[in-house]
């Protein structure tokens, strides 16, 4: 207890954030930046921001072989001219994810049904405003003025389908479930069109994931599961790229696929690679500084460094399961399952294209794969996942000494 005033440290330092157990702790700043970095789960930001570190380091491997096949008679790219630029958008988005952090739950929320307002529309005017890249209309605009709308789209959706499935809590009787169905529909539908199988499969399986938190039976998931296999079914004889990928990964229709030129390149360093910048493999994958850096890894610092990244990426998942284990808040576990869903989903989609377990995608690895969209688009995601993870920590003392226990 303290002193006159008969309260215990904790409570005390919520309500002034003057009393010297907190200053001891060095937590008696309680001002903006004072408060958001002690509620920030710095143990997650810190997982982040090493992903990031290595990404940059990847990026610098494998930007050699991408500026040798861009380069032209005419033009000749510097070797590092991928990392450069990844240098630049990573200067961008780490300030960005770090804005978002701060953002109050309810601000959060707003931002991301705003976002995903925008992108949404954004994504229908593809087909018209679109250009086309690599024989898929994506993007709008060019140069540092483009953009891919489907990858901001992403932590949007995710954030505004949990809050839509949220209102069930206020009124029961809202076809919340549906109104989320339809809105997912509609995006796998613009998506397809681009064509961007590998993308629909991501926003399916998000709201997948939402589905299951938010309590829906067994039976009905189930159901969900059946029909995601059929749609697959229907997409490989109806849908010619689906036809196309899905051959060439099993029956290898091209010859040496992709799928199997980037598993023989990430097995070919071995267990602690080859050495950074002596990778020759490399220079045969089409996009080994995008969909295929995971390779690009394997072959310079071996598949030591590929487990470390994939234990990242698990670190993180289980980092945020953590973190919802005591929330209350139905709308914030699902944003945040959806969120992480989607970002360790992407990781995964990702990594098992390269081992040649899934067919290809055109999926980047988060925060390793080079790409100014892609770098903000996560970059907002983490700046949401941490936003809305965060706790005050004198609050929540607080509460454990009211009822008699401690921290």
């Amino acid at each position: 207890m303290n002193g006159d005033r008969g309260e215990v440290p904790w409570v005390l330092a919520a309500k002034t954030g003057k009393i010297g157990f907190a200053n001891r702790l060095g937590r008696g700043d309680r001002s903006p930046l004072g408060v958001w970095f002690w509620e920030l789960d710095r143990v997650l930001l810190t997982l982040m921001i090493v992903l990031i570190a290595i990404g940059l380091l990847s990026v610098a491997a494998a930007s050699p072989a991408g500026a040798q096949r861009l380069s032209s008679s005419t033009t000749q790219l510097n070797s590092l001219y991928f990392f450069y630029r990844q240098l630049m958008w990573v200067i961008v988005g780490v300030p960005l994810m770090l804005v978002v952090s701060m953002y109050p739950r309810e601000q959060a929320r707003r931002f991301a049904v705003v976002g995903f307002c925008i992108f949404f529309v954004l994504l229908a005017l593809v087909p018209v405003l679109g250009r086309e890249v690599n024989g898929s209309q994506r993007w709008i605009g060019a140069g540092f003025a483009g953009l891919q709308p489907s990858e901001f789209l992403k932590p949007f959706f995710a954030v505004t389908m949990a809050w839509i499935i949220s209102w069930r809590l206020k009124d029961p009787t809202l076809p919340v479930r549906l109104l989320s169905s339809i809105g997912t529909g509609l995006v796998c539908v613009f998506l397809m069109a681009q064509p961007d199988l590998g993308q629909s499969i991501l926003f399916a399986g998000t709201w997948f994931a939402l589905m299951m938190v938010s309590g829906v039976p067994a039976s009905r998931l189930w159901a969900m599961v059946i029909g995601g296999l059929v749609g697959l079914v229907l997409a490989y004889n109806f849908y010619p790229v689906a036809t196309q990928r899905i051959d060439a990964w099993i029956f290898g229709t091209e010859g040496l696929t992709h799928d199997k030129m980037a598993l023989a390149t990430l097995t070919s360093g071995g267990f602690i690679g080859v050495g950074p910048g002596l990778g020759t493999k490399k220079y045969s994958l089409p996009e080994g500084h995008t969909d295929y850096i995971f390779s690009v890894i394997g072959e310079e610092f071996g598949l030591l460094a590929c487990m470390v990244i994939a234990i990242l990426y698990f670190a993180i998942l289980v980092r945020i399961i953590i973190r919802l284990l005591d929330e209350k808040d139905q709308f914030v576990v699902l944003a945040v399952t959806g969120l992480g869903a989607q970002f360790c989903g992407q990781a995964m989609i990702n990594m098992a294209v390269n081992l040649g377990v899934f067919p290809s995608k055109g999926m980047t690895l988060p925060f390793i794969s080079y790409g100014g969209s892609s770098i903000l688009a996560l970059s907002i995601t983490c700046g949401l996942i941490l936003a809305l993870t965060k706790r005050n920590p004198y609050l929540d003392r607080s509460a454990y000494m009211v009822k008699g226990q401690m921290p």
